[in-house]
C-alpha cells in the first residue's frame, strides 16, 4: 500500500484500499490480543508453580534414554517368551531329548516358531532360551 502498487485479493475482488486497511488493522489487533492472552496464561501458570518448558537435554541424551527403555522392553518380552517356551522344552525332555540338539529337533518337528519366527531351531538357540528362562 505504501509502495503504490494496486492490490487485488482473489477471494475478495471488490475490496478497496480502505477495506484492506481495515482488515489488516483488525488482524493486527487480534494478533496483539492473542499475544496478551498467552502471556497472561503463562504468567498465571508460573504463579501456580507450573514448570514451564520441556526437557532440555541434548539429542544424544534423549536418544540414549529412548534406546535404554526400548532395550528393557525387548528384554522383558524375550524373557517372558522364554518362560512360555519352557513347557515345550520339558515335553521334549520327557520324550527322550537329552542334548540341546535333540531339543532343537523336537521344537522343529512340532513347528514351534523361533523368537523371530524365521528359520529352524539350533542347539545354540535352545541354550539361550534356557539361559533367559533361568
Amino acid at each position: 500500500m505504501e509502495a503504490g502498487v494496486k492490490f487485488v485479493a482473489v477471494d475478495m475482488p471488490e475490496a478497496t484500499d480502505m477495506t484492506i486497511h481495515i482488515l489488516a488493522s483488525v488482524a493486527q489487533g487480534e494478533a496483539k490480543a492473542i499475544s496478551d492472552r498467552t502471556k497472561a496464561a503463562l504468567a498465571a501458570a508460573k504463579a501456580k508453580g507450573t514448570v514451564l518448558g520441556g526437557l532440555r537435554r541434548n539429542s544424544a541424551d534423549i536418544h540414549a534414554l529412548g534406546n535404554a527403555k526400548s532395550q528393557k522392553v525387548r528384554q522383558e518380552r524375550t524373557a517372558k517368551w522364554a518362560v512360555d517356551l519352557l513347557p515345550a522344552i520339558e515335553q521334549a525332555k520327557a520324550e527322550g531329548a537329552v542334548s540341546l540338539r535333540d531339543i532343537a529337533a523336537f521344537l522343529n518337528e512340532k513347528n514351534i516358531p523361533t523368537r523371530r519366527e524365521t528359520g529352524e531351531w539350533s542347539a545354540v538357540q535352545v541354550k539361550r532360551v534356557l539361559d533367559k528362562a533361568a
